[in-house]
């Protein structure tokens, strides 16, 4: 008789590291968007400088948000098959 794997410890440690992994790439995205769009909703012109002089930043937050998710789908994909 199969048994079922499914809830081992390890595959419930697996399935933790994946929904941590994605709250980050989603904490991550957001904190880019957050980053890129302060200059144009900013009322202060010396905060919207500060903002637009860490756009730099602000992509690569985006970008390592987008790299986590990708990472945690890639994951999902893989133990679904």
């Amino acid at each position: 008789m199969p048994t079922n794997d499914n809830n081992t410890p390890r595959n419930s440690q697996q399935a933790k590291a994946d929904k941590e992994m994605l709250f980050k790439g989603i904490t991550c995205a957001l904190i880019g968007l957050v980053i890129l769009l302060a200059p144009y909703v900013a009322r202060s012109g010396g905060v919207r400088d500060l903002m637009a002089q860490a756009t730099l930043v602000g992509w690569f937050a985006l970008v390592l948000g987008g790299a986590f998710i990708v990472n945690y789908l890639l994951r999902r994909a893989r133990r679904q098959r």
